[in-house]
């Protein structure tokens, strides 16, 4: 391809709570970043997970929790780099960073948590007494923070659920002023994150957040349901999933925000935070600072960034091949052809797009992240209550989502064949629409390793074509960086 990129990322990205560029590239994933007000502390938290540079350094594929969702979409093996001319990301889809710490790739996820992690425990020992609601609703949210920070990091970091492993696990901080520690048990940061997560819920009862960028209580539920189905206690995911579903008030995502329909030319995008579905996400303003370094920028063909230019990223080959014809998600992935005739298949090119359509249209990013939608807590639910035996309820509440997966005249019978599905066939059937309804959205990696499945890549891979990996092989993880290495000896 001949178009190149012909203007730079901003890489001072607005930040309330940094008081010079300087600290986002500090070495240290334990420096502070802060000295603001707790309260203000935490909008400055939310804002990190969106922001280039906060992994620590100057690269564009350093942005926050999205830049982790497409580490952990390109390690499940679901999305498939298919060009690399910028060779961004290159060395996660290619799996050639395992065993190799010096690597930055490994560095910037562990230093964009710990760092998260360093300013939860200062704001959490802050406001150990808080003095009225606003504070509390703070610190629990703090809380929530930590657990999530800890959830990925276990994720990325070790290969498989242990818990009584002190060797395949991380470091454990809980004060902000202890600068190193040797490596946890793994049981030791569950229960941490659960209980954080507990004392969220528990503490965000009656908090009426002001927009879906904030943990709210059913936020906190969820990362709780995906912490329990990591440490295989299925009858709490079961709760929590159902709680939601039955509690929470959001509707599942219909067939039109699933997919664009050429025909009407609506639907789709995945772009709107207030889209009914999703619970938590950030709504993405011109002053955040988003655009070539950023989720959008390496996914859509409708932005003017990377993928535009022939960096594209699409769903694995084998993948889309068992996706049934008849469902419409077999849609959102599509052969497009740029304004040069260059043609790349199998691209979410309707699935997730600025919604001018126009190619290299949106040069400003306003198009909005997406971090969790009810529709997941469906699938949590009826995995886990397959799980436990329970299929009749686990049949019940998977259809209610698959029915809104093909069209309307002929759903109903073209969902039946799940009534007919075994106990083994049905968990098996969930995963697969697991990785389906939610690809590119960082949840295919969680699915993978707590379902201990195998990664069967496809042909559409730039590098490591028609291979298997196993759940727990350590190229599907991250190594401890080089920087910790050296700068913590307890290790």
């Amino acid at each position: 391809m001949k178009r190149y990129l012909t203007y730079s990322i901003l890489l001072a990205a607005t930040a309330v709570f940094i008081s010079c560029q300087k600290d986002f590239l500090n070495t240290s994933p334990t420096e502070t970043v802060s000295t603001a007000p707790p309260e203000q502390r935490l909008n400055g938290l939310y804002l990190m997970m969106i922001q280039s540079g906060t992994g620590g350094t100057t690269a564009q594929s350093d942005f926050g929790q999205k830049m982790v969702d497409m580490y952990t979409d390109f390690l499940s093996g679901d999305m498939a780099l298919t060009n690399a001319p910028y060779g961004w990301f290159q060395d996660i889809a290619n799996l050639k960073i395992s065993g190799l710490p010096q690597n930055t790739y490994n560095y910037i996820p562990w230093r964009y948590y710990y760092r998260m992690i360093y300013e939860t425990n200062k704001s959490i020992a802050e406001l150990a007494t808080p003095k009225n609601d606003r504070e509390k609703y703070a610190l629990a949210q703090f809380h929530a923070l930590r657990a999530h920070a800890y959830y990925y990091l276990m994720q990325l970091f070790t290969t498989k659920y242990e818990p009584d492993s002190s060797t395949n696990s991380i470091p454990l901080y809980t004060q902000a002023n202890v600068t190193t520690k040797a490596k946890a048990k793994q049981s030791d940061i569950y229960a941490l994150i659960v209980s954080d997560l507990q004392f969220a819920i528990d503490n965000l009862d009656g908090f009426r957040r002001d927009n879906k960028g904030m943990i709210d209580k059913n936020v906190a539920k969820g990362i709780l349901a995906y912490v329990y189905a990591t440490m295989g206690e299925n009858q709490k995911v079961a709760e929590l999933a159902q709680d939601i579903i039955n509690k929470s008030g959001y509707p599942l995502t219909t067939r039109e925000q699933t997919v664009y329909n050429s025909t009407t030319g609506k639907g789709g995008g995945f772009n709107d935070v207030q889209t009914s579905s999703w619970m938590w996400g950030f709504d993405i303003i011109a002053e955040n600072g988003v655009n070539l370094g950023s989720w959008w920028g390496f996914m859509d063909m409708f932005t003017y960034s990377y993928a535009s230019v022939g960096e594209t990223k699409a769903i694995d080959d084998k993948l889309h091949q068992q996706i049934r014809n008849s469902d419409i998600r077999k849609k959102q992935f599509d052969t497009f052809v740029d304004d040069e005739g260059e043609s790349y298949s199998l691209l979410p090119v309707n699935k997730f797009f600025a919604p001018e359509r126009k190619f290299q249209g949106q040069r400003v990013i306003l198009t909005d992240y997406i971090f969790m939608r009810v529709d997941e807590f469906y699938l949590l639910a009826a995995e886990a209550l397959a799980k436990l035996g329970q299929d009749a309820q686990a049949k019940t509440i998977y259809k209610k989502l698959l029915t809104l997966r093909y069209p309307e005249a002929t759903a109903a019978t073209d969902i039946t064949y799940v009534d007919a599905l075994s106990n083994t066939e049905l968990q098996d059937d969930i995963y697969l629409n697991t990785r389906i309804e939610l690809w590119g959205e960082g949840k295919s990696y969680l699915a993978l390793k707590r379902n201990h499945k195998t990664v069967n890549r496809g042909s559409n891979h730039y590098e490591v074509k028609n291979q298997s990996f196993n759940y727990d092989n350590p190229k599907l993880s991250l190594t401890i960086p080089q920087n910790e290495l050296q700068n913590n000896l307890d290790l």
